[in-house]
């Protein structure tokens, strides 16, 4: 039996060209069952005048239809579903819902579900007026460079590195970048067996605490702090200190002597933005010696740093080896890029990379190549720059419009970065203003996500410049002007 033209229909909404969607309808319809093998397709003629199509975007649909086996052509009898076609299997399942007898709360061992995300709607990009952090911005990005280096890594040159199996191991190209070129510019000298590549930042955070806390160990963590460190942290077990951070970041002088590992934001503090001088930089690293423990940096957005010199990284000047570094491509290229990377004395990175070797193995191949290629082609440096001068811009008309408005501003302001630290008045919470302003196209983040929990902090929230137009922003802070009143 034929199957008719009418099973077909092109959604708008669907993204991707002409012949992709085609040949997504066509693939959609065999893997579902309403098209069968041996069953005859509509002429590309008649699809085509259906759909409203040329002619020949229905035939070159066929055509890789037929090289995938959802097709085959028999001459001049037209195109058939082919009996190669991809089935999906078909159970026999009872048709009454199986109750679940199983009492959860007693049967999970131990629970992850935490509050640490910020608040912000999936579909932030529906609102006018995104005040949203460490999101990429389409405005920004070098898609077409990106696109070539993607397609460079899937040639036939790189099939070892975008297939291999690495097992513990890195791309050696990106490793060997990141050793000649990232770190030299936060002043890192590191070998190849001190390097790991990791799924971000935040992946790079937990293989730290797996390795260096246990049940009997202390660790210090910033208040307020990224929010799913505290997650990491109280996964691990282990004790954990609140320092809370000043104008200038940690103050090494606050830190108990019982401390273990302290995890630490030196550039640009999560999330007020504070960048920690020089000398107490030295000062934490003394203390560091004195009392025996080990620092975890999180080198977070030194690529920002356009109003002023980034400061040299706390693992710089460290002499004594007790500093893990950490590294991300989440906000210099995109945070769905997935890439950070560890710097460390070889004793703590051969423990991180068998760690990593039990859980995901190492971060895919064709991703780790194509950045390779895109840092070492020079895409990566016009990216950073590019941002920065968009960053500037936004910051400069947002500093007005936040002077203009009465708001004020809670942390430092100094060094760049993308995002303003606020302190909402006397009496607003900015939980419930979030939720307010959201009904005026507005989305920010209210800050209580970042406090230690017990002290139900809701005067601040954040405000970033990375996702919004700079013609959009004057409104936008007066829309959050008016609302608390």
């Amino acid at each position: 039996m034929a199957i008719s033209p009418e099973t077909f229909f092109l959604d708008p909404r669907t993204g991707g060209t002409l012949q992709q969607q085609i040949r997504r309808l066509v693939i959609e319809a065999v893997l579902a069952g309403r098209c069968q093998p041996g069953q005859k397709m509509p002429s590309t003629r008649r699809l085509a005048a259906h759909l409203g199509v040329s002619r020949i975007t229905v035939s070159l649909a066929y055509a890789d239809l037929v090289a995938n086996d959802y097709l085959t052509a028999r001459g001049r009898s037209g195109y058939f579903i082919s009996d190669r076609a991809p089935q999906v299997p078909r159970f026999d399942t009872p048709c009454e819902e199986t109750a679940d007898n199983v009492d959860w709360t007693r049967a999970l061992g131990r629970r992850f579900a935490g509050n640490h995300a910020p608040e912000r709607p999936a579909n932030w990009r529906d609102y006018r007026f995104p005040f949203i952090y460490g999101q990429a911005d389409a405005r920004l990005f070098d898609h077409r460079n990106w696109r070539q280096c993607a397609l460079q890594a899937l040639g036939k040159k790189d099939f070892p590195a975008l297939t291999a199996d690495y097992y513990d191991s890195d791309d050696p190209r990106l490793v060997e970048y990141i050793l000649r070129h990232i770190l030299p510019r936060r002043g890192i000298a590191a070998r190849p067996d001190e390097v790991l590549l990791t799924l971000g930042a935040q992946n790079a955070l937990w293989l730290s605490a797996q390795i260096l806390l246990t049940q009997r160990r202390t660790a210090a963590m910033e208040n307020p702090c990224y929010g799913a460190l505290r997650e990491i942290l109280s996964q691990s077990r282990c004790n954990t200190l609140s320092v809370d951070v000043d104008e200038h970041g940690l103050p090494p002088e606050r830190l108990s002597p019982e401390v273990d590992v302290v995890f630490t934001t030196p550039s640009h503090h999560a999330p007020t933005n504070a960048t920690m001088p020089l000398a107490r930089r030295q000062a934490l690293l003394e203390r560091a010696s004195a009392d025996n423990f080990l620092v975890v940096e999180d080198d977070y957005e030194f690529e920002m740093s356009f109003l002023s010199p980034p400061s040299p990284a706390l693992k710089s000047l460290d002499r004594a080896g007790r500093v893990i570094y950490i590294g991300s491509f989440s906000k210099s290229l995109f945070p769905g890029l997935r890439l950070g990377y560890l710097v460390g004395p070889a004793p703590f990175i051969r423990e991180a990379r068998a760690l990593r070797a039990q859980v995901v193995r190492h971060p895919p191949g064709h991703i780790q190549r194509t950045v390779a290629y895109f840092l070492s082609l020079g895409h990566y440096d016009a990216q950073i720059s590019r941002m920065a001068r968009a960053f500037s811009r936004r910051r400069a008309v947002m500093e007005q419009a936040i002077a203009e408005h009465g708001l004020e501003v809670a942390g430092a302001t100094g060094a760049g970065g993308s995002s303003f630290w606020m302190r909402a008045p006397e009496g607003v919470n900015t939980a419930r203003l979030a939720r307010a302003l959201r009904r005026q196209g507005v989305v920010i983040e209210p800050g209580h996500s970042f406090f230690d929990p017990e002290e139900n902090n809701t005067a601040f929230y954040r405000l970033a410049y990375s996702s919004i137009p700079a013609e959009r922003i004057p409104e936008g802070i007066a829309r959050i002007a008016a609302a608390m009143g």
